[in-house]
């Protein structure tokens, strides 16, 4: 029998307390304070908002200013500029590259995972009541049971001699002292990271069983941390005064997850087991190379022979479509299978000093798993780096200055313009300025009937008639929109 104790600390931790619908608690009302405070919060929000719109940007040289500039800085200057472009999109495609390197990549390398699995009894007849090992007695009831534990290693070079179960115990290995902090940094995976599932099935029917159980599973929780729920051994304890064969079904972990690929699409891609991302892949790539891409769309394929074989003689297909044309051709990989027999006989528990075999002497497998890749924990400190948003944080300020002083050049810019045009022609730049300055007085007053840059005092602003200035249809529809100002009364 399975003790529940046991596989609550093996495998779950207490769950939250989750109220019934019927007691829900009452609904809190926001009093004023909180109403108040979450308005101030949103202003702030909006204010700091606003601010980062208005914020200037631009860190691009003005036009021109290379005409007035002595030597050759500007065009150093947009030099770096295009060199600084060419870099962000650089790193940013090889920041992309890594992260789809970290969750998509398949490093290909394998290791040995050892298993060992052993069985230990309590209370058999042989040892209860000194009856014969193999005589049965079928009028009593029995407590007879027995303990099945399954443990994992994963083994390193220099380790294929390892064929002891007491010598891959972890509380064997425990030691003090910062010694064996370091060592357990440098610990391979516990056992149970490599699988996603573990199943137990029992040869025999479920009528036949002491507790009408035929199968225990284990699955790893769905989002759960990797490092939560670990263990290096699987124990389980059952009734049972007799020898049973039992098959341990272990579902590998993969990421991403390899499927085994249907005949025609292994034939295609001259391979049985591939991810969803590599068969798409292939799938693109052989079509590319056959020329089946159409003119006309060029999300659309023409299907040969091989691919109507995978998509029920379609003729064509549309790209976007092949993830669920994909489907029918993966089949998720089968478990790994170990055979045991769990003997609760004397001569497995106790044997015979002169047989040389110990107590309980384990089944020893060898079973390949898929290793990581070692250049994801340098992949995941290059993006995750402590430094970066330090060194984030410089450059911004870096882009501000550079912001700020490529405003100081406008108006540098700007007043050097000024300047210059006052000293080629003093007399029309100072009729030119009296006359822009009246404009925009004119338009602080909300008095403005002219357009911008030209002189008032000249003769056809003078001349009356259909031809001059005032009867132009800009010109009356700027008296219409004074008079209408005037109409309106004060205070609307």
């Amino acid at each position: 029998m399975i003790r529940k104790t046991d596989l609550e600390h093996m495998f779950r931790k207490p769950g939250p307390i989750v109220p019934h619908h019927q007691h829900a608690a009452a609904p809190q009302y926001a009093n004023p304070n909180m109403q108040a405070a979450q308005q101030r919060a949103l202003q702030d929000k909006n204010d700091r908002l606003r601010r980062m719109a208005q914020k200037p940007t631009n860190k691009n040289m003005p036009e021109g200013v290379e005409d007035i500039c002595i030597g050759d800085g500007v065009a150093r200057y947009k030099q770096l500029r295009d060199v600084e472009r060419t870099l962000d999109a650089t790193m940013m495609r090889k920041k992309l590259e890594a992260s789809d390197s970290v969750f998509h990549s398949r490093s290909g390398r394998t290791g040995t995972m050892r298993i060992w699995i052993s069985n230990t009894v309590e209370s058999q007849p042989w040892q209860s009541s000194g009856m014969d090992a193999d005589a049965f007695d079928f009028e009593s009831d029995t407590n007879a049971t027995y303990r099945v534990k399954i443990q994992g290693r994963l083994l390193d070079d220099g380790d294929d001699d390892l064929d002891s179960e007491d010598e891959m115990d972890p509380d064997a290995m425990e030691e003090d002292g910062a010694e064996q902090k370091k060592a357990d940094s440098k610990k391979p995976k516990p056992f149970s990271q490599f699988f996603t599932s573990i199943a137990i099935d029992f040869d025999r029917a479920k009528s036949l069983q002491p507790d009408n159980f035929t199968q225990i599973e284990w699955k790893r929780p769905e989002g759960a941390n990797p490092k939560e729920n670990t263990f290096s051994q699987l124990e389980f304890e059952r009734k049972g005064d007799e020898n049973i064969n039992i098959t341990i079904n272990l579902q590998r972990y993969q990421n991403p997850e390899i499927f085994r690929l249907s005949k025609p699409m292994a034939e295609l891609l001259d391979t049985d087991e591939e991810d969803r991302a590599g068969v798409l892949m292939g799938v693109w790539e052989y079509a590319r190379s056959q020329h089946l891409q159409q003119d006309d769309d060029e999300r659309k394929f023409a299907c040969d022979a091989k691919l109507k074989a995978l998509f029920n003689g379609a003729d064509s297909f549309y790209f976007p479509n092949l993830p669920q044309l994909i489907k029918p051709h993966l089949t998720t990989l089968p478990p790994i299978q170990l055979q045991y027999t769990i003997r609760v006989d004397k001569d497995y528990i106790s044997p015979p000093l002169e047989s040389g075999r110990e107590p309980s002497e384990p089944t020893i497998y060898d079973v390949q798993v898929a290793l990581d890749d070692p250049l994801q924990p340098l992949l995941q400190n290059i993006l995750r780096s402590k430094h970066s948003a330090e060194t984030l944080r410089q450059i911004h300020e870096i882009d501000d200055e550079l912001v700020l002083l490529m405003g100081a050049i406008s108006k540098s810019k700007a007043k050097h313009a000024f300047f210059t045009s006052m000293a080629k022609d003093p007399v029309a730049f100072v009729k030119r300025w009296l006359s822009s300055q009246k404009r925009d007085l004119e338009v602080l007053l909300g008095d403005a009937s002219r357009g911008g840059g030209e002189d008032g005092s000249n003769e056809e602003w003078k001349r009356g008639g259909a031809d001059g200035v005032w009867g132009s249809e800009v010109a009356r529809e700027s008296v219409a929109l004074w008079l209408a100002r005037n109409t309106i009364p004060k205070g609307h």
